[in-house]
């Protein structure tokens, strides 16, 4: 039963280090990629022994699944919830007849934003300082099918 539950907890363990590994090397620098990294090349060498212990390859299979479903599902949800909203722009180009619609749905929705008309077009320049407004935008956009193009801010 030790054997069952260490198989267990070490494949969840390691499926969660395995994932922050991944992220961590795009996300972090050199010195936090390098220590998750060591961390879970370490950890997974144990798993590695793990994997020719006596238990059935049926049962092996199906925790290193489980363990990967729920480990990495878990570990995103938690990226997910720490993101931090930044303020993206969102400039499109919009035909002469989709004007009224997009301003005053945009202006209901109390979106920011300004236009400029460029002859044939408007370029509308929206400001989404959230996730959800950046939704709305997005939607609101493929509705009149517009070309668009998103900026994301950056500190100076």
């Amino acid at each position: 039963m030790n054997l069952i539950i260490s198989f267990i907890v070490l494949n969840i363990i390691n499926v969660v280090i395995q994932t922050v590994k991944s992220i961590a090397t795009i996300k972090c620098g050199k010195l936090v990629a390098a220590i998750v990294n060591a961390v879970a090349y370490g950890l997974y060498t144990v798993v590695v022994v793990y994997m020719v212990c006596e238990l059935p390859l049926w049962f092996k299979v199906l925790v290193i699944a489980v363990a990967n479903l729920i480990g990495v599902y878990v570990v995103k949800w938690v990226e997910e919830k720490n993101r931090k909203d930044k303020l993206w722009k969102v400039e499109a180009t919009i035909e002469k007849e989709d004007f009224d619609k997009i301003k005053d749905t945009a202006k209901s929705l109390g979106l920011s934003y300004n236009f400029v008309d460029i002859k044939k077009y408007y370029l509308f320049n929206f400001y989404c300082p959230t996730q959800k407004e950046s939704e709305m935008v997005k939607g609101l956009l493929n509705s009149v099918n517009a070309k668009y193009f998103v900026n994301e801010s950056k500190s100076l």
